[in-house]
């Protein structure tokens, strides 16, 4: 009897572990050390790239991640020369009117896919996906020629689009195959008595699409916001192809300018400094939103119709 009452005794104490000790099973522990070990191989180059820019040019040599002197005068240097403001403010105008085209248009494409009935609805859906398969650089030449030759009508002092802004945010406005496949399928878990409640109020297609979905899609209208701004921020082919005047330059294109300095090898430590104050707005956005686009990406898909 005696070691009963003292088996059961300790018993109780071996539940007064705390509920955080008592969740970590060696599964989970072993998913967590991997997930460890895979943020420190992407964090990496990041921090390198910080310590690069506050090193002095005699210290790039150096094995050292600490520099012996921290050169704060980098990020002041780096931006004294070239057209800095200009670049800045070409890069914020394709990329606001790319992130505006690519959420109106996906948006109602994938209302029209996800809301309405219609004949030939899902093999004209199966088309657009059919497009993902399409690699970039497919389609590359024959854009190009066909931009070369649309007029533009004087736009930017250009008489074709190339040159311009156009082939960088008209498209824009056409949508992405993943971006609408996504807003369908996070539409589809949108219960449909939604509609129909509106339709007999008398309302339309487009007053549904804008005041009853819209808002309740906001997570993966972020989602697609957030890729759509990454994307155009931080493109560096599409500038290139397609831009020749130097005014009319994005901040990748700017960053392309340091390769000729120090006599045509790159000032690494400038490069570097100006790299990181360019991914710096990319950096805000995914942390300002981050709480949508996980939520965006949870529940998509989870809708049936």
């Amino acid at each position: 009897m005696a070691a009963i009452a003292e088996h059961t005794s300790e018993a109780p104490q071996l539940k007064r572990l705390p509920r955080y000790l008592q969740q970590w099973t060696l599964p989970r522990l072993l998913a967590f050390l991997m997930m460890v070990g895979i943020s420190i191989l992407f964090i990496i180059p990041f921090l390198w790239m910080i310590s690069t820019a506050l090193k002095e040019p005699y210290d790039l040599a150096g094995q050292n991640w600490i520099p012996q002197r921290f050169a704060w005068e980098n990020f002041r240097d780096a931006f004294s020369f070239g057209m800095w403001p200009q670049w800045t403010a070409n890069t914020v105008i394709i990329t606001i009117t790319s992130v505006i085209g690519q959420v109106l248009s996906c948006s109602m494409v994938a209302y029209a896919f996800a809301r309405l009935r219609w004949h030939g609805r899902d093999f004209l859906f199966s088309l657009v996906l059919a497009t993902m398969m399409l690699p970039g650089v497919v389609t590359m030449i024959p854009q190009f020629v066909l931009f070369a030759k649309l007029p533009a009508c004087g736009f930017q002092g250009s008489r074709v689009w190339t040159n311009t802004f156009l082939p960088l945010t008209v498209p824009a406005f056409t949508g992405s195959a993943f971006f609408i496949f996504m807003l369908r399928q996070f539409m589809r878990g949108i219960p449909m008595e939604l509609s129909e409640a509106a339709r007999i109020d008398g309302a339309g297609e487009v007053r549904i699409w804008w005041a009853i979905i819209t808002p309740l899609t906001k997570p993966a209208l972020a989602t697609v916001a957030i890729f759509t701004f990454n994307g155009v921020w931080q493109d560096f082919m599409g500038p290139l192809l397609y831009l020749q005047s130097e005014r009319l330059y994005t901040l990748q294109l700017g960053l392309k300018q340091f390769e000729a300095a120090a006599g045509g090898s790159p000032a690494w430590h400038w490069l570097m400094a100006a790299s990181l104050i360019v991914i710096l707005p990319v950096l805000i956005v995914f942390v300002s939103f981050q709480q949508y686009f996980i939520e965006g990406i949870t529940f998509t898909g989870m809708g049936g119709q």
